[in-house]
């Protein structure tokens, strides 16, 4: 993973929804739809980035505006049916939380800032 696969997002405040899963044994077809919930989730305006990460645990957070943008995903018709065929067939189990950021900071190595 290299910094470029962190999401990059405005001052605070904004929204995170932080998606934890564990896979079952039958996760055929998951990795494709994970790609197009991607591609789907970039087209929802107030989306502002996200970082993803599965390993044992599934975690993937989304950043938007605000909840209104939320909500546009949620009711997207083909996240819902992406939604329902993890239900039935993907997770053993999954939580989702929303929060809003009050604060956020980081840190980008740069070729400068490893010179002495």
């Amino acid at each position: 993973m290299d910094t470029g696969d962190i999401a990059t997002t405005p001052e605070p405040p904004y929204y995170a929804v932080i998606f934890t899963s564990i896979l079952g044994p039958d996760h055929d077809g998951y990795g494709e739809a994970a790609d197009r919930m991607v591609e789907l989730v970039r087209q929802t305006p107030g989306y502002l980035g996200h970082e993803s990460a599965r390993e044992q645990v599934g975690i993937t957070v989304a950043y938007f505006t605000d909840e209104a943008a939320i909500r546009t995903w949620r009711e997207n018709d083909e996240h819902a049916a992406v939604r329902a065929r993890g239900r039935a067939q993907w997770y053993d189990a999954f939580e989702l939380r929303v929060a809003k950021v009050e604060r956020a900071y980081g840190f980008r190595r740069t070729p400068e800032s490893t010179m002495d």
